[in-house]
C-alpha cells in the first residue's frame, strides 16, 4: 500500500517507516504536526512530540518526498481512552492534516505511526484512519523495547537525545548525545528505576539526524541551547532547542516516491506544504435504522430465540430465518432482517449493541463475506459502542441444507457495562488487526471471549504458507499474543478450544491437527514460564468441520479463557453421582465417556457432551437397525430417535450442572452442533429440543424461569477428535456464577 508517515522527528516514527518498506509498503508522503509558535519547543500534549520540530522540514529533502505540516490549534479535550470526534481537540488537527494529504494524493491507502505501547495514541490514530478510510500501520506496536532499541541502532538510525525527564538523566550531560552511546546506560536505569528503554513513558525524546531512508542528505546540527523546564534534583527536565542546522548531501541521490503535480499547492522548496484550513465532517456513517428493517422483518417467517429472564446479568439471543422466502434478495436482506430483530430486542431490554460481548456470525456462503461485513457495519459501529465493539467469529455453515436463510447470528449480552475490550485496528507485528467494528477479545467477569483466530501473518495479514498445520500454529501464536495482553496464556488459562476445520483439509491432515494442537500448546506453556503459576488449566477441545472459513483458511481457533486470581482453585475430576428424577434414563457407568468438563473453583463450568454412533445405539436401540448405515457411515436416525437423544443430552447436562451446584439460569452459552447429514431442518430440531426442555421443566426443580437459551449450529461434522468428526450430536455448554 502507499502510505503517509506521521513523523515527529523521533527514532520511533523513522524506524516505523523502515518497517513499512520492509513489509512491502511505499512511503509517498510525510505528515507532521507542530506548535503555532515556531519558538516553542514543546506543547502540553498527550499526543504529539514537538521538540526539534524546527528541523523536520529538512526531512522532505533528505528523503525526496513531500512533507505536509499543520500547526496544532486544538488541545486535550477528550481525555477518555477511546476517542470520539470532539471539536477543538488536538486529534482533529491530525484529522484535518491527513484529510488534506489524502485529497492531494488520492492513491494513499495507509498511515504509518511509531506507537509502541501507548493505547491512548494508538486508538486516536486508528480513529482518524477509520474516519478517513485509511489503514493504520503500527509495526512497532507491543514489541519488546530492549530488542526494539537495539534494532533501531543496528539499522543505522542516527538519533540524538533532545529531551530528558527521568531519574538518572541529566540535561547537562545527556542532551545532544547520540542514542547508541546511551544504550548501556538506559538499560542500567531500567534495572535501577524501571524506566522504559525506548522512552515510552516520556523519560526521553530523540531527534533523527540520519537513517537509511535519508537517501539524499543527512541533517547536521550546528548549534543548540539547553532549556531547563524543571531543576528538580531527582529528575530534572530539559530540552534541546536547535539554533542552526544544515543538510549535508549524500553522493547518490534518489527519490523514494512521486509527488502529485498540483499547481494549487504552495510549498517551501517545492517539497514542504503547510495545511492551514480544513473542516471536520459533521456527518458520520449512520447505523441502519430500525424503520428500514422492521417492515422487511415482518414479511419474513423468522424464528427468534431469546432470554426473557430479567434478573440475570448475562444472556444470549440467537436468530435465524426459517422457511426462507424464495423471493428474498439474499444475504444482505437476511442479515438486515436478523440484525434489526436483535437490535429491537436489545432496545426492548433498555440495552444496545454497546452491551454485546460477542457475536457469532454464521453465513451460508463465505464468498459473500464482504457483503456480510458491509451490512454488519450498518448496525454495529464504534460510535454506538463506546465501551468497545464486541468480539466476533465468522464461519460458513450449511444453512440451506437445514432449511434456513443466508445468515444466522448469536449474540452474548451483558447488562452491567463492565466489559473490557481489546480492539487493535493497526497492522503490526503483534497480532492480526481487526479492520472493522469487531475486537480481538472481550473480558467480562474473569472470562476472556477471544475472536476467532486464523493463521494470519500479522505484518502482512496474509495466510501463512505451509498448509493446515502451519496455519494452526500461527493461529495459536496469534491467540497467545492476545492472551498475553490480558496477562495470561492460552496454554495455562484456556477453558475451551473450538477448532473449526475447513472441508478443504485432507483426511490425513485432519488426523494430525489434534496431535499438533497439544504439541504447540505444550511449547507455548514452556516458554510462558508456567512453573511459577499455582494453577494451570487443561482445556477441553471441540472440533467442527465446516464448508469454508474467512480467506479460505484451513483452520480457525476460538479459545475461551479464565483470568485466574490467586485465591482461585480448579477441579477437573470425574463427576458422576446418582441424582434421582422421573426421567427414563437411569445412571450407567458408560455415561462418563460422553462428557468432558472443566470446573473452575465452583464458579465456572464448561462441558463438551459427545453423542457418537455407538452412544446413539445405546440410547435408543429399538429406534433403528444397528446394521443400517448411510453412505457417510452414520446411523440412519429418525426424528423419534433424535427426540430421545435430545432428552438424554439435556438430562446428562442437568446432572453435571446439579453435581456442581449450577442452575440452568447460570448458563452463558449452550450450543448443539448438528451434522447436516442427519437430514433434519433447524425448524424441526428446534421443536424437538423445545419439547425436551419443556419435559425437563416439568420433572426437575433445576429450571425455574422457562426454557433455557440454546443455539443449534449446523455443521458438516463435529466431535472431540479432529480425525473422527462424525458425532450424531455434540454439545458445548458454559455456565458461570456471577
Amino acid at each position: 500500500m502507499k502510505a503517509v508517515a506521521l513523523v515527529s522527528g523521533g527514532k520511533d516514527s523513522c524506524y516505523a517507516m523502515m518497517k513499512c518498506i520492509h513489509y512491502g509498503h511505499e512511503i509517498v508522503a510525510l505528515a507532521n504536526l507542530m506548535p503555532i509558535d515556531d519558538s516553542v519547543d514543546e506543547l502540553d500534549s498527550y499526543m504529539y512530540q514537538t521538540v526539534g520540530h524546527q528541523i523536520i522540514e529538512g526531512y522532505a529533502k533528505c528523503m525526496g518526498i513531500p512533507l505536509f505540516r499543520r500547526r496544532i490549534h486544538g488541545s486535550t479535550r477528550h481525555r477518555s481512552l477511546s476517542y470520539r470526534l470532539t471539536p477543538g481537540d488536538e486529534v482533529e488537527d491530525m484529522y484535518l492534516l491527513l484529510k488534506e494529504v489524502k485529497k492531494q494524493i488520492p492513491s494513499i491507502q495507509a498511515v504509518s505511526s511509531g506507537a509502541i505501547a501507548s493505547d491512548y495514541q494508538r486508538l486516536r490514530v486508528e480513529s482518524v484512519c477509520s474516519r478517513l478510510g485509511l489503514v493504520s500501520l503500527a509495526y512497532l506496536w507491543r514489541q519488546d523495547q530492549s530488542l526494539l532499541l537495539q534494532e533501531m541502532i543496528d539499522s543505522g538510525i542516527k538519533a540524538i537525545i533532545v529531551k530528558v525527564a527521568a531519574m538518572g538523566l541529566d540535561p547537562g550531560k545527556h542532551l545532544g548525545k547520540e542514542l547508541y552511546l546511551l544504550f548501556p546506560y538506559l538499560h542500567k536505569l531500567k534495572e535501577l528505576y524501571g524506566i522504559n528503554v525506548c522512552g515510552e513513558g516520556g523519560e526521553y525524546e530523540t531527534l533523527t539526524l540520519d537513517c537509511p531512508l535519508f537517501i539524499n542528505a543527512q541533517i547536521v546540527l550546528e548549534e543548540f541551547e539547553t532549556v531547563l523546564h524543571s531543576r528538580d534534583s531527582i529528575a530534572p527536565v530539559g530540552v534541546l532547542h536547535p539554533l542552526a542546522f544544515h543538510l549535508e548531501k549524500k553522493e547518490e541521490t534518489n527519490s523514494l516516491g512521486s509527488f502529485p503535480n498540483d499547481n494549487n499547492l504552495c510549498g517551501r522548496d517545492g517539497l514542504v506544504y503547510e495545511v492551514h484550513n480544513g473542516s471536520i465532517d459533521s456527518s458520520e456513517d449512520k447505523c441502519e435504522s430500525l424503520v428500514h428493517t422492521t417492515s422487511l422483518a415482518v414479511t419474513m417467517d423468522d424464528k427468534l430465540h431469546m432470554s426473557e429472564r430479567q434478573k440475570i446479568q448475562l444472556f444470549s439471543i440467537s436468530c435465524w430465518l426459517q422457511d426462507h422466502l424464495e423471493d428474498s434478495s439474499g444475504l444482505k436482506e437476511d442479515l438486515k432482517c436478523i440484525l434489526g430483530k436483535i437490535e429491537a430486542r436489545l432496545i426492548g431490554y433498555g440495552l444496545g449493541w454497546k452491551d454485546v460481548l460477542y457475536i457469532h456470525l454464521y453465513i451460508a456462503n463465505m464468498d459473500e463475506f464482504s457483503v456480510a461485513n458491509e451490512t454488519y457495519v450498518k448496525f454495529i459501529t464504534q460510535e454506538n459502542c463506546p465501551f468497545g465493539v464486541p468480539s466476533r467469529s465468522t464461519i460458513e455453515v450449511p444453512l440451506s441444507q437445514v432449511g434456513s436463510g443466508k445468515a444466522y447470528i448469536e449474540v452474548l449480552v451483558a447488562n452491567d457495562g463492565s466489559k473490557r475490550v481489546l480492539h487493535v485496528q493497526s497492522i503490526s507485528c503483534w497480532a492480526p488487526s481487526c479492520i472493522g467494528p469487531y475486537s480481538q477479545a472481550t473480558l467480562h467477569k474473569k472470562i476472556l471471549y477471544m475472536a476467532g483466530q486464523l493463521g494470519l501473518d500479522p505484518p502482512t495479514m496474509n495466510l501463512c504458507s505451509g498448509g493446515p498445520l502451519a496455519e494452526l500454529e500461527q493461529a495459536l501464536e496469534n491467540s497467545e499474543a492476545v492472551a498475553n495482553s490480558f496477562g495470561c496464556s492460552i496454554s495455562t488459562s484456556s477453558i475451551i478450544f473450538i477448532v473449526y476445520c475447513s472441508a478443504n483439509i485432507s483426511p490425513l491432515e485432519r488426523c494430525r491437527i489434534q496431535d499438533n494442537l497439544y504439541v504447540i500448546l505444550k511449547k507455548i506453556r514452556s516458554s510462558y514460564n508456567s512453573g511459577s503459576l499455582k494453577r494451570v488449566l487443561d482445556p477441553i477441545v471441540l472440533y467442527a468441520l465446516v464448508p469454508n472459513l474467512p480467506k479460505s483458511a484451513f483452520v480457525e481457533v476460538k479459545p475461551l479463557l479464565n483470568i485466574l486470581e490467586d485465591e482461585e482453585s480448579t477441579t477437573q475430576e470425574a463427576y458422576f453421582t446418582r441424582i434421582s428424577n422421573s426421567w427414563s434414563f437411569q445412571p450407567e457407568s458408560w455415561h462418563d465417556s460422553c462428557i468432558e468438563k472443566c470446573v473452575v473453583d465452583g464458579s465456572i463450568c464448561a462441558v463438551i457432551l459427545s453423542i457418537t454412533n455407538e452412544v446413539a445405539l445405546r440410547i435408543c436401540p429399538d429406534s433403528f437397525d444397528a446394521n443400517e448405515k448411510s453412505e457417510d457411515h452414520k446411523v440412519n436416525l429418525s426424528e423419534c430417535a433424535m427426540r430421545r437423544i435430545s432428552r438424554f443430552c439435556i438430562q446428562l447436562l442437568d446432572k453435571v450442572l446439579m453435581e456442581h451446584s449450577f442452575s440452568w439460569e447460570e448458563i452463558v452459552n449452550l450450543r448443539f452442533y448438528i451434522p447436516v447429514g442427519l437430514g433434519m431442518s433447524l425448524k424441526n430440531l428446534a421443536l424437538i429440543f423445545q419439547n425436551a426442555f419443556a419435559e425437563l421443566t416439568g420433572t426437575s426443580h433445576s429450571i425455574h424461569s422457562g426454557e433455557p437459551i440454546y443455539n443449534l449450529v449446523p455443521v458438516l461434522g463435529t466431535g472431540r477428535s479432529s480425525a473422527v468428526m462424525d458425532d450424531i450430536l455434540t454439545c458445548e455448554l458454559l455456565a458461570q456464577k456471577m
